[in-house]
């Protein structure tokens, strides 16, 4: 029984050795086409990742340099060092964090340049939800001190939602508006909720004290 089991399988091997070997004769060159590709295509897949990588350290080199150059307060050359960036390296992240911080340069030197900036990032299609929210409270922060307090609050209140990244900044912008046009119980309503976040930061709890004690105040009467 062992030797014919034996006598099987080596039928059965050769069998298959045949069959391997007829198909091979008869597609070894598509197979061998099937091959080449498989490796051209594994090798161009690493050459694009290692390019990529390449890039990317390039362009964080160039994105520190400009941070480098803002730090220092070399305004015209961090905007250059900036704009830079985004040119040279747009298929990276860098780009968009270029973007935001050449908008913040230029509010330095011109609120509503930089704030008009930030609309650009608002609006531009390519911009993510979650970042196009942050420029339009970056925004509004440049022109708390000029723009109508109906305005300012359409566009920013949409942002104090209890599930927006960007409430807690949303909500101490529209308290401050608040407080800037003399309307209390409008101030007190965002600090209050500013209050009841148990995510709210402990830096805007701080300032809070402030803004709470400047709530009780009431509004502050200009004599004459």
């Amino acid at each position: 029984m062992a030797q014919n089991d034996e006598f099987i399988r080596e039928v059965d091997e050769e069998y298959r050795r045949d069959q391997l070997a007829k198909v091979w004769e008869r597609y070894n060159g598509i197979i061998i086409a099937v091959v080449v590709l498989i490796v051209a295509g594994v090798g161009g897949w690493r050459f694009w990742e290692y390019r990529q990588q390449n890039l990317a350290q390039e362009a964080a080199v160039r994105y520190e340099e400009a941070l480098r150059l803002s730090s220092e307060d070399k305004g015209q050359e961090a905007q250059g060092a900036f704009e830079n960036v985004m040119k040279q390296d747009s298929g990276t992240g860098y780009a968009m964090l270029a973007r935001f911080r050449l908008a913040a340069e230029l509010g330095k030197q011109n609120a509503e340049n930089g704030a008009s900036a930030y609309d650009a990032l608002a609006n531009d299609s390519a911009v993510p939800a979650l970042w196009k929210d942050l420029a339009r409270v970056r925004a509004a922060w440049l022109r708390l001190d000029t723009a109508e307090p109906a305005a300012l609050r359409q566009a920013i209140e949409p942002l104090a939602a209890p599930t927006n990244a960007w409430r807690h900044s949303a909500r101490e912008l529209l308290g401050l508006s608040g407080l800037k046009a003399g309307d209390m119980d409008y101030a007190g309503r965002w600090f209050d909720q500013i209050a009841a976040d148990r995510e709210t930061p402990s830096a805007l709890r701080q300032r809070l004290a402030v803004y709470t004690a400047l709530v009780a105040g009431g509004p502050v009467q200009v004599t004459q």
